[in-house]
Formats: C-alpha cells, structure tokens, sequence
C-alpha cells in the first residue's frame, strides 16, 4: 500500500512539474495587475478556445461559463434556464399547456394512462384510466420514457395526433384521432366532502388562477354544509408569489400585513397587505403541511398562522425563505436569481440554512433551538428552517413489518408496481370489483404474490405476509385508480392518512377557530 501511495506521489510530482514549466511558458511577460475583470475573462476563453487539448467551440465556452457564474453563488434557487427548461418553467407558473391533456407512467414497458385531465382533447376523444399507449403518430412506445411520450403528445394547438390504444376488457387495439388545444392544469385538484362536515381542499401549486380556483372549491364546500376547512398544502413547492399573497388574502382581514420581501433593489423591498375583507369570516381552517411545502406554501401558512386564522398540522415545511425574478435573455434562454429574502407577519425568516460542502448534514436546528416570535394573540412560533406546525401529525417511522417488505423488494420494486398494475386492470376488466367501497380478500392478496412470483420478484413470504396493511393499501389504491377512478383512489387514500385523520378529529364539532387552537394537543415540538 505504502509503495503505491510513493509512486502517486511521483507521478502527481512529475505532472505538476512539467505542468509548471508548461503554465510557465504561457505566462512569460505577464506580471501583477496584467489582467483584471473583462479582459481576464477574454483572455481565458481566448486560452481554452486556442490550447485546451479537446476542441470545445466558442458559444459553448461562454454557455459553460455563464452556467459556472450562476453555480458558483451557491444559491440552489438561482440557475440559468435554457429555452427547454424556461419554457416549462412557463407552463408551469401559468398552469397552462399545448397538449393532450394527459398523464402518463410507464407499466410494463408501456405507457399507460394514469390521469386524463377533465374537460381535455384526450378526455373528450374517450381515452381513459387504464388505456396502454402502444403507438403515437405509427411508432411504437415501447421502453419510452415520461418525458419522451410528453415531448411527441405536446405541440401546436390545432394539430392532430394519432394514438393506437390497448384497452383492458377490449379485444384488438383501439385508434384514436386527437387534436392538441391549450390545457389548463388546475391547481387545485381535489375538492371534498370529508366526514363531520368537514370540507378538504388540496392546493397542489401557486399558478396563474390559484386564488380563483380556491375560492370556488371553498365556496362549493361552504355550499354542500362544510363547517371546517381543511387546506391541503402538503408537496406544494410554490409558485407565483401574487397568487401566494392572494390566496392569503381570501381568509384574512383587510388591511393585516401578508409577507415583506427584502433585497437590494427598489423593487425587490415591499411590503404585502391584504386588500379585501375576508371572503369566509368565522369559518375554522385547518392548513396542512409536511417538508414538501415550500416557498408560496410557507408565505400562505406563516401568514395565517401569524394571525392566528389556521391551524396547522402536520410535519415542519422545506424552509424557503426566498424569491426568485427571472429576467430573459436575448438568445431565448434567460437567468433566474434569488433578488430577495421574505418574512412573515411577525417577522420571521423561515429560511433554511444552506448545506455547505464541509456539513456532514443540513442544520436545521430544533424549534425549541430557534428564534422565537409570537403571533397576534401571542402564541409562540419559531423561525428558521420551515413552518413548525402547531399540531405534529404524520409519523415518518415505518413499521418494521413494512420497512422489510421494502428492503426485500429492492430494485425490484419496479416489477412490484407492474404487478400492481397488471392486476388493477385484470380486476377492471374481469368487472369483478362492483362498489367503490370494495375489501381487499386474502384470495387477492395471493393472486397479487402469484402475479409477483411470475415476474419473478425473488422474496420470503414470510415478508410478504407481515406487510398485509402495506400491500392491501397499495392493492386498494391500484384497484380503486384503474377501475373507478382518481376520485375513488383520493377517497381511499384520504380515509388512509394519519394526517387528515388527525385534523379531522381536531375539527369534528368545531364552531370556532379559537375552538380549534383551544382543541389542539399542547405538547411541546420536537423536530426540526
């Protein structure tokens, strides 16, 4: 080991030598202060361009460059956007696409339809839940990926597109004539009726029309008797910031402060108040969060729970403090920087500190180690690293009966979700399953591990067996999605999660929002 270690140390000495004398050469003549800003940089582009030993072009010099400039911040939120990837930011804030309408998983090798959207082309034309996507415009989807299928499914508004689809129960292959038309993404997919009069809504992003599609669910819920509210903001990343302050604006009073924002410039300092009387005064609102909350979602919660007008349950959010302006640039592309820092009612930063390359791990301190601040009726909250909740809900700690059925699976777990699959759709097309509020049979539980056997998946039983609640919710869902629906899944799913659970028994009976805080367990936070 010792005799390896001395002939690295040779050869990297030997490099470094002939290296020198090689820089050496290329530098005579130029002393201190020879070269400084612009023309230091010309002068290495000139360097590379000219003697690096690979030939690298000069427009892909400066794209490394600027990509360099931008990653060298060290800021996760800024980077340089490509056309491609401005595009999709663009779609993405506005919510609004060219396209087919539909989502898409890979099963089996094939495409298979998870989602149509509701009123889109592929939704009108009859494509459905369940449908395999065998061909698109005459070539074979086969071992394609999501993003691939999304590339040739998008184009034009107008355009046609031609799809072959399996169908499970349909003997032969079905085609289908689809013209593109602009798709809005809504983002707010779920509205419901939960149990005690109890209404839940999930806000799954900030983009354009986010305020107008929350009014309306709410407004549909306070129709249909809901007495409570439940705000699902668990895995909102964000989004626009106006849509954040106007969904804050709904619940709150006229005049009450929403969030500042603080940077350099003029316009990145400013203030945000609400402007409009609440929309539902009185009405007891619970808001959800988990570490997948992030940026707009934290404006909405820390806002309300400043104001003391949302209770909030679950797991302490991502900690993204901070705003981003994207400013285009002539080639089509266009860079998006961190211009401000932002700070709810009472003050607070909820910026989580960026891991360096020294930390071991990120430092999120626990809330009890944060800054405190108080709301407006003087309970205490914590700044720094994300929204702690009030109410602590949705343990992260798998069973140890689940947690080996996983580690058993391994890389095959892929295997393990076509099985999956493959049984939803034999379930669908036998019509085997008649009521949405079927029961997973220990018969189906072993058709499930022959499917699995066949493919296969190389497990004990034994696992297979401890982990019956994991592999008959994963069986419930399947079969719900593929043979009723996304509403079905979401209705099973939602009388599943400890999370809604948890608020549910918190908002039962509530007539107050006070009601709610005085209802809520008064058990110190303990995680960061």
């Amino acid at each position: 080991m010792r005799s390896r270690g001395i002939m690295v140390l040779a050869a990297l000495s030997a490099a470094l030598v002939t290296g020198g004398w090689l820089v050496g050469r290329g530098l005579q003549g130029q002393g201190p202060g020879a070269g400084a800003g612009p023309r230091l940089f010309e002068q290495v582009v000139e360097h590379v361009s000219h003697y690096y030993v690979d030939s690298i072009g000069a427009s892909a010099i400066y794209d490394k460059a600027l990509e360099g400039m931008v990653s060298e911040l060290g800021d996760p939120h800024s980077a340089l956007l490509t056309p491609e990837r401005l595009k999709r930011l663009t779609e993405t804030t506005s919510g609004t696409y060219a396209g087919l309408g539909l989502r898409v998983d890979v099963r089996d090798g094939w495409l298979t339809v998870i989602d149509p959207i509701p009123g889109a082309p592929a939704e009108r034309s009859g494509i459905r839940v369940g449908d395999r996507i065998v061909q698109i415009a005459g070539e074979s989807t086969h071992d394609w990926t999501v993003d691939e299928a999304s590339k040739r499914l998008r184009g034009e508004p107008h355009t046609k597109v031609q799809l072959l689809i399996e169908r499970p129960g349909v003997e032969g292959r079905i085609p289908f004539s689809v013209e593109r038309d602009e798709v809005h993404v809504r983002s707010v997919r779920h509205v419901a009726m939960l149990r005690d009069s109890v209404g839940y809504l999930d806000l799954y992003s900030f983009s354009n029309g986010s305020a107008r599609e929350v009014q309306e669910g709410v407004d549909s819920l306070r129709a249909l008797g809901a007495h409570t509210v439940l705000l699902d903001l668990r895995s909102n990343l964000g989004g626009l910031l106006d849509q954040g302050v106007s969904v804050a604006d709904l619940f709150l009073d006229a005049k009450q402060p929403i969030v500042s924002i603080r940077g350099r410039t003029t316009e990145a300092n400013h203030v945000f108040v609400d402007n409009a009387p609440q929309k539902w005064e009185g009405l007891p609102l619970v808001v959800l969060v988990n570490e997948g909350s992030a940026s707009a979602a934290e404006i909405v919660a820390g806002a309300l729970q400043d104001h003391d007008r949302a209770l909030i349950v679950g797991t302490t959010s991502y900690g993204k403090g901070s705003a981003q302006s994207v400013f285009p640039l002539p080639n089509g592309s266009a860079v998006k920087l961190t211009t401000s820092l932002w700070y709810t009612p009472a003050g607070r930063s909820i910026n989580k500190p960026i891991k360096s390359d020294d930390d071991d791990e990120e430092a999120p301190a626990k809330p009890a180690e944060r800054k405190k601040f108080k709301t407006d009726s003087g309970r205490v909250v914590y700044g720094g690293g994300g929204i702690t909740p009030d109410v602590q809900a949705g343990d992260t700690v798998v069973p140890p009966a689940e947690l080996g059925f996983l580690r058993a699976l391994g890389r095959q777990v892929g295997a393990f979700r076509d099985a999956l699959t493959e049984y939803a759709l034999s379930v669908k097309a036998s019509g085997a399953v008649k009521t949405p509020d079927f029961v997973i049979t220990p018969s189906m539980r072993d058709e499930l591990w022959r499917r699995m056997t066949a493919r296969k998946i190389t497990m004990d039983r034994g696992a297979y067996e401890a982990a019956e609640q994991l592999v008959t919710r994963q069986l419930t869902y399947e079969i719900a999605r593929y043979v009723f629906g996304p509403d079905v899944e979401f209705r099973r799913r939602a009388a599943d999660d400890p999370v809604i659970n948890a608020a549910l028994a918190i908002a039962r009976g509530a007539h107050s929002q006070h009601e709610l805080f005085a209802r809520a367990p008064k058990t110190p936070p303990t995680r960061g």
